[in-house]
């Protein structure tokens, strides 16, 4: 095992590790729970989602340890799901079978460019500013969309959104949920979210307004209406709005992968030179997961920045990574706990992850107004038009025409150029 993990080239231990591992399972444990019900509104399955989840989640994890070599966990990505389930099949009118054959496809594409080494190419052509922009604009969408679910932002004619029903028990539930997810949070707890959640739904079960589960533990949900639905649905992805919608998932994971992988890496002391060790085979990993993640029936499988936790208790290999996909594996037994999972119960969940993404505006120069411009659509255009694809394409028009403008025509990539034309394309003849 030391040989294989390198753990004391790495100044690590067994124990260390395990600890780790456990640290981050217990923070992004929260998605075992989010994903299925976020999934479930688009007519999947919600028990063989929460399968899917699972099974994502241990294929990611195992491939990052044993090819990668990196203390990070894998799970079907937040605002990953939300765009699946809100814009692609919601707004969009695609059958979640179709969407689920786009994950696929975005997957292999994946592979494809990280084993030609095309993808150092992609990534150096979207400027970091709009990255952040992406980054915090799905940030504000997936807060937002958790108010709404639990019913703490309604619809209103006259102002168009309004503060919800404070008189409402499942909306109160909602309300303390964040409050006392917020406290865990600042408090520093290890898995705030997780037991935030928890938390919530205990105080649910305790005034009623959730019911009680009559077991915890039970046999493995069977995972047949999700499985191999993408492939089977291929052939209907040749159209010109799934083309957007693969290229969104693509992009998004990517900067997801691609973020995390620097955050851990840095945090962890791995960057030397400015290059991170093994990158190739961890953006492999990921590639692999979302693969397999959307042939088991989820969407998008994507690196967790939580595994920044496990990295601050001592984790340094790919050992941690084996001991979350060993706890993912055993949370396949616990599937009656969907049933206490309502949106009072997710909404303090989506609200933090929200916070925690918002914080990417900090990275954008807003005092060069050419840079400010396409970074201020991403993030409001997503949000206003409860779209994230639709942020991404509007803000991604308007970067070379304000560098264009300033002159600075030179620094921007020419691929930048030919997404520019592609997303006008898009609105003229798709939208």
């Amino acid at each position: 095992m030391d040989k294989f993990f390198k753990l004391r080239e790495n100044k690590t231990t067994v124990r260390t590790e395990i600890l780790a591992g456990l640290t981050t399972f217990l923070s992004m444990a929260y998605v075992l729970f989010v994903n299925p019900s976020m999934l479930a509104t688009t007519g999947m399955d919600l028990k063989a989602v929460f399968v899917a989840t699972i099974l994502a989640s241990v294929v990611g994890s195992l491939a990052m340890g044993l090819i990668g070599n990196y203390p990070i966990g894998l799970a079907p990505g937040m605002g990953l799901n939300a765009f699946f389930a809100y814009t692609v099949c919601a707004q969009w009118g695609i059958p979640w079978q179709t969407a689920l054959a786009g994950v696929l496809v975005s997957g292999l594409v994946f592979i494809c460019l990280t084993l030609s080494g095309i993808r150092e190419k992609i990534v150096n052509a979207i400027p970091s500013e709009l990255k952040f922009a992406v980054g915090a604009g799905i940030g504000f969408f997936i807060a937002f969309l958790g108010l709404k679910n639990a019913g703490i932002i309604v619809p209103n004619d006259s102002t168009i959104v309004a503060l919800g029903d404070l008189h409402s028990g499942p909306v109160l539930l909602a309300v303390f949920g964040i409050v006392i997810t917020v406290c865990y949070m600042t408090l520093g707890w290890k898995g705030a979210i997780f037991f935030g959640m928890a938390t919530t739904a205990i105080a649910g079960m305790i005034f009623g307004l959730i019911d009680v589960p009559t077991h915890i533990v039970s046999s493995v949900p069977s995972i047949a209406p999700t499985f191999g639905q993408a492939v089977i649905h291929l052939p209907d992805i040749f159209t010109p709005q799934m083309l957007i919608v693969i290229l969104t998932f693509f992009f998004i994971d990517f900067f997801d992968t691609a973020g995390t992988l620097v955050a851990v890496a840095t945090q962890a002391g791995f960057v030397k030179d400015d290059k991170i060790p093994r990158a190739g085979r961890a953006l492999f990993s990921d590639s692999l997961a979302t693969v397999s993640g959307a042939i088991f029936g989820t969407s998008t499988t994507t690196s967790y920045v939580e595994s920044t936790a496990g990295v601050a208790v001592g984790g340094r290999t790919g050992l941690t990574a084996i001991v979350i996909a060993i706890c993912f594996s055993l949370s396949l037994f616990f599937s009656p706990l969907l049933g206490v999972i309502t949106s009072a119960v997710t909404t303090p969940a989506l609200v933090i992850v929200g916070i925690l993404m918002i914080g990417n505006v900090a990275h954008i120069d807003w005092t060069k107004f050419e840079i400010a411009v396409p970074a201020f659509f991403v993030v409001l255009m997503m949000v206003l038009t409860f779209s994230i694809a639709t942020g991404i394409a509007i803000g991604f028009i308007f970067y070379p025409i304000t560098m264009a403008l300033k002159g600075r025509y030179k620094e921007v990539h020419p691929i930048m150029y030919v997404m520019m034309v592609l997303f006008i394309l898009y609105f003229i003849f798709v939208v």
